[in-house]
């Protein structure tokens, strides 16, 4: 089992579930939120398990499993001038931005629904479904975790 749990959020517009089960696996750059960078920076590590959030979709939720196949390393991208995620701050000696490699687990065959989320035991304290939860990086405990892999199977 992973040693630690994850929700990250991605728009369809950017990239689905179907994308990484396609891929199998994928960097997760382009991250611009220090607390989201800190996560993968310091804590995500190689085996941790991921629920894939679709953010902004109708209906947003959980879309699948994926696992942390690669623990942060500088994001390159940051220092790569005409790229979109570029930022003039970062360099190759001091990076300011990280990423993460995921790989593809699971696709559920229903989304778990923000509002299913939100209506279960058990998930009532889980960081997306509370009110301005707008990281799109988030620790979820194994209890959590487990409780949206029943739901997101059971489809």
């Amino acid at each position: 089992m992973p040693r630690r749990y994850w929700l990250m959020k991605c728009e369809p517009s950017s990239y689905t579930i179907d994308d990484l089960q396609r891929d199998k696996t994928t960097s997760w750059e382009g991250v611009r939120n220090y607390q989201a960078r800190n996560i993968m920076r310091d804590e995500m590590q190689e085996g941790d398990g991921v629920l894939f959030y679709a953010s902004n979709a109708d209906p947003s939720g959980v879309t699948g499993l994926a696992t942390i196949v690669r623990a942060g390393y500088p994001d390159h991208f940051a220092w790569r001038k005409g790229h979109a995620y570029f930022d003039k701050a970062g360099s190759k000696d001091m990076p300011v931005w990280f990423m993460v490699d995921i790989g593809f687990v699971e696709r559920f065959p229903a989304v778990v629904s923000l509002e299913t989320l939100k209506a279960n035991s058990g998930l009532e304290h889980m960081t997306v479904t509370q009110k301005g939860s707008r990281l799109s990086v988030q620790p979820c405990t194994r209890a959590e975790y487990d409780i949206v892999v029943k739901l997101g199977r059971a489809g």
